[in-house]
């Protein structure tokens, strides 16, 4: 098999694996929490799918990412996640991003970018940052239109209703 055939497997499966991140995602949105979704494979096998729920748990590190990286060291039984690949709809924050080095996850994918908080291309560039003693290979930008449409969604969809109540009280 060709290098180039190689990574248009590795594209497929990370588009794949991205899917089921944005239906987390969706789960999120539909609880009126900021639609972001995660899931963490481990060996190719899905061990963790978590969405953000800081609203509901009423706690600021409910990311996405932070609750697929505790259920992900559950399920190996181990806080080194070095054989996993963490896959996530948004770009991860900078306390995500640490979450990531610390647990040694070798490899992000994510799809949109966050030009407000983005820790990984965006503001910081933290999994690649040569002064760490750890690094993470970056995919950016899987199926980025369909991460970003379901994040304008929301946020319109948030703004509307704020001036829906403020027109009628």
């Amino acid at each position: 098999m060709t290098a180039q055939e190689l990574q248009e497997i590795q594209r497929a499966e990370d588009e794949r694996l991205m899917r089921l991140a944005l239906a987390e995602a969706s789960v999120a949105a539909s609880a009126d929490e900021v639609p972001v979704g995660a899931v963490i494979v481990h060996n190719g096998q899905v061990i963790a799918a978590a969405h953000n729920q800081r609203e509901q748990l009423r706690d600021p590190t409910a990311h996405a990412e932070m609750i697929a990286i505790t259920q992900a060291a559950s399920a190996v039984e181990a806080w080194r996640l070095e054989a996993c690949t963490l896959v996530v709809t948004l770009e991860p924050c900078p306390m995500c991003a640490g979450a990531i080095l610390q647990s040694r996850i070798p490899r992000v994918v994510y799809g949109a970018p966050d030009p407000k908080a983005g820790a990984v291309r965006s503001l910081y560039q933290l999994l690649e940052d040569a002064r760490l003693n750890h690094r993470v290979e970056v995919v950016a930008g899987v199926l980025s239109e369909d991460c970003g449409r379901l994040l304008t969604k929301f946020f319109q969809q948030k703004r509307l209703s704020a001036k829906k109540r403020g027109i009628m009280e």
